[in-house]
C-alpha cells in the first residue's frame, strides 16, 4: 500500500471524504523510537488523523496534533505540513509498564486530566502573530470519538472519522458534512436530502472493521463502501517522512535558554552537551568551545 491521502466528493451532496494510508513513512517513524505496542497504535491513529485534518484545510504551514497525558504516556505528537510531510513521537513516564491492549483512557487519561490539542502554525505569519491553537478535554472512548466531539463542539462541523494502526500501517477515513446553501437570513441550511445522505454515508463508513482497514487497500475500501454512489476523486497526495530538526534550531533553543543555564548544563555534562531529536534520532553535539562561540559578543 502506497503512502497517500485520497480526497473525494460525493456528487450532488454536501458531503466530502478522505482516506489515508501510511506504510513506509510509518515504519520509518517507528524505526527511530522504541514504543510499546499500545502506544504505537494510538500514535499511528493520531498521525493518520493529523494527515486527514491537514488535508482538509487550505493553509501553508504545519498542523500539529497532541495528546497531553496524565497516565503512563505523557505526550503524543503527530505533525503534517501542507506539503504532506509527516513525523510523530511519544514520551512515556519514567518506568512506565504498558499492556499491549491498553486503551486510550488507560494511557493518557487516568485521572481525567488528559488534553487534546490542535495547533496550526502558518509559514508566513504576520509579525507577532502566534500559531492558532484549540484545546479540549479527551471526550471520548477512543481517539475517533475525541476528534469527532472536538470538531462538532469547537468547529461546529459534523465529522465522522475511523482510525486504525499497528506496527505496519496506519490508516483512516474522514467524512465531513459541508454547510448547505445560504438562506435569506444569511445562514447556511442543509436540506432533508443533505441530512439523509450524511446519515447514509456515515452508516456505511461505520461498518469498517479495524482488521479490514489495516489489511485492505483504500481504493478497495472506498469501492466496497460506496460502489453505488457517484464519487469524484481528486488527485492523490503522496506522503513522506520528514524531520525539520537542525543544528541551527538547537542553537536557537540554547540562545532562548540563556548563557547561564546552558553553561551550567555543560559543566554538569563534563563539557559535552548532546541533544537528540525525539522524532528522527539525530544527535547534535556541543563542546565547551561551541558554547563559547555561540554566546560570544560578536556571534551572529
Amino acid at each position: 500500500m502506497k503512502d497517500r491521502l485520497q480526497q473525494f466528493m460525493f456528487e450532488h451532496t454536501a458531503v466530502r471524504g478522505e482516506f489515508v494510508t501510511l506504510n513506509e513513512a510509518w515504519e520509518s517513524i517507528l524505526a527511530n523510537q522504541s514504543l510499546p505496542l499500545a502506544v504505537a497504535n494510538v500514535l499511528g491513529e493520531l498521525l493518520a488523523a493529523a494527515v486527514l485534518l491537514a488535508g482538509n484545510i487550505k493553509f501553508r504551514g504545519t498542523l500539529i496534533m497532541q495528546i497531553q497525558g496524565d497516565g503512563p504516556v505523557r505526550l503524543l505528537v503527530a505533525e503534517c505540513d501542507s506539503d504532506m510531510r509527516i513525523r510523530a513521537t511519544a514520551k512515556l513516564a519514567e518506568g512506565a509498564v504498558i499492556a499491549d491492549d491498553a486503551a486510550l483512557t488507560q494511557l493518557v487519561h487516568v485521572n481525567g486530566q488528559g488534553r487534546f490539542v490542535i495547533t496550526v502554525d502558518l509559514t508566513d505569519k504576520a509579525p507577532g502573530q502566534l500559531p492558532w491553537q484549540g484545546i479540549a478535554s479527551l471526550d471520548g472512548r477512543n481517539l475517533s470519538e475525541v476528534i469527532e466531539n472536538y470538531m462538532l463542539n469547537s468547529e461546529q462541523l459534523s465529522t465522522h472519522i475511523r482510525l486504525a494502526a499497528n506496527e505496519r500501517v496506519c490508516t483512516g477515513l474522514l467524512l465531513q458534512k459541508l454547510p448547505g446553501k445560504t438562506g435569506e437570513d444569511g445562514l447556511s441550511q442543509n436540506t432533508e436530502e443533505d441530512d439523509f445522505a450524511w446519515a447514509h454515508f456515515v452508516a456505511l463508513g461505520s461498518t469498517l472493521t479495524r482488521d479490514e482497514m489495516l489489511d485492505t487497500d483504500i481504493d478497495i475500501l472506498r469501492h466496497r463502501l460506496y460502489w453505488e454512489e457517484d464519487v469524484f476523486l481528486f488527485e492523490p497526495w503522496e506522503l513522506t517522512f520528514f524531520c525539520s530538526c537542525s543544528i541551527e534550531k538547537v542553537r536557537d533553543m540554547f540562545r532562548m535558554l540563556g548563557e547561564a543555564e546552558v553553561t551550567s548544563a555543560l559543566e554538569e555534562q563534563d563539557g559535552q552537551l548532546t541533544v537528540e531529536c525525539d522524532f528522527c534520532g539525530n544527535s547534535f553535539h556541543f563542546g565547551t568551545e561551541d558554547i563559547h562561540r555561540l554566546f560570544a559578543p560578536d556571534a551572529a
